[in-house]
């Protein structure tokens, strides 16, 4: 079950509407893993994985312990979904990579998550390109 990431003290319109968007979704996010027999950190780390990663590098990513990381990919390799590769530069080093079962069962999550895409399409091209640019002044970046 999704965390609720509303606020715990009144807030303003602005941040009431960004908490909403947040929680709805985490709820797809969360509807379109359960949907493929995953949970929110396996389809998390599965996304992240479009280019091999090593256990530190997708730790540091995903703002965890390299140990929560590990069991995560055990039991994604338990489905067969991922495997652990020797790092073609560092030969005492791993890397994970998905399997062609893990890039199949990806695709079917990214397209049964249509939240975003959804949300998106209730905007004309200029209030996403406003948006856009709204969330990154928001977040403080430029790109």
């Amino acid at each position: 079950m999704a965390v609720p990431s509303g606020p715990v003290t009144a807030s303003t319109d602005a941040e009431r509407a960004m908490f909403q968007f947040v929680d709805a979704y985490d709820r797809a996010y969360e509807t379109a893993a359960t949907k493929h027999g995953l949970s929110v950190a396996q389809a998390c780390v599965l996304g992240r994985l479009a280019d091999p990663r090593g256990m530190r590098e997708l730790a540091d990513e995903l703002g965890c312990d390299a140990s929560n990381v590990t069991q995560i990919i055990a039991r994604l390799e338990g489905r067969a979904l991922v495997q652990r590769r020797t790092h073609p530069s560092d030969r005492r080093s791993r890397q994970i990579v998905r399997t062609p079962d893990g890039d199949a069962l990806y695709a079917d999550f990214e397209e049964s998550f249509a939240f975003a895409r959804a949300a998106i399409a209730n905007l004309s091209p200029e209030e996403q390109d406003r948006l856009t640019a709204l969330l990154r002044k928001a977040l403080g970046t430029t790109d």
